[in-house]
């Protein structure tokens, strides 16, 4: 299908790359490695602190940015899945909400940018601020941890605030760049 996957009459093709063909599917199941092995081993094998890095996000936000809200989301399905097969993490526990919470990421990058065409900061602000969400609300929701909500916030949440502000920054910046150089414009 190559880049007649989404028509130039149609103006979201400028606010996001084709998602099928053979280039595009490749660089998606190379973000699919990255965020569900590649890094979290990487993080886990340097004694890197996950919770501080959110390694699984970077890949899936990335996604939706560059591909829109299907790829996002299904990478964001796919991702904590075929990483937990891989090597059990996230824990059982967590492995529900998270894959709900990677889901909504990816969906809501890429819906940021094909839908509501918001610019790359906007869009990845509110992946960030509604993937947050709509995990703290599986997890509170589920009873998947048995910390008070304050108790839950200072641990879990806190330590990613750098990691997300890194995202805010670089995701936007990355996505702008290669979308620009893979559509020949800067979009």
């Amino acid at each position: 299908m190559g880049n007649s996957a989404v028509s130039t009459n149609d103006a979201r093709s400028e606010f996001v790359l084709p998602a099928l063909g053979t280039k595009p599917v490749a660089i998606q199941l190379l973000l699919l490695f990255a965020a569900a092995f590649l890094l979290p081993a990487g993080a886990h094998a340097l004694g890197l602190p996950v919770r501080s890095l959110l390694p699984m996000h970077w890949p899936v936000i990335f996604a939706g940015l560059c591909y829109g809200w299907r790829s996002g989301a299904i990478i964001g399905l796919a991702a904590p899945v075929l990483s937990f097969l891989i090597s059990g993490m996230p824990l059982p526990h967590i492995l529900p909400s998270m894959t709900v919470e990677l889901a909504a990421y990816g969906f809501l990058a890429g819906f940021g940018r094909e839908y509501l065409r918001l610019n790359w900061l906007a869009a990845t602000a509110m992946a960030l601020i509604g993937g947050r969400i709509v995990f703290l609300a599986i997890v509170f929701s589920t009873r998947a941890v048995p910390e008070s909500f304050g108790n839950y916030i200072v641990a879990a949440m806190l330590p990613g605030i750098w990691a997300a502000l890194g995202q805010l920054v670089v995701l936007s910046l990355l996505a702008w760049w290669f979308v620009g150089r893979q559509s020949g414009s800067d979009t």
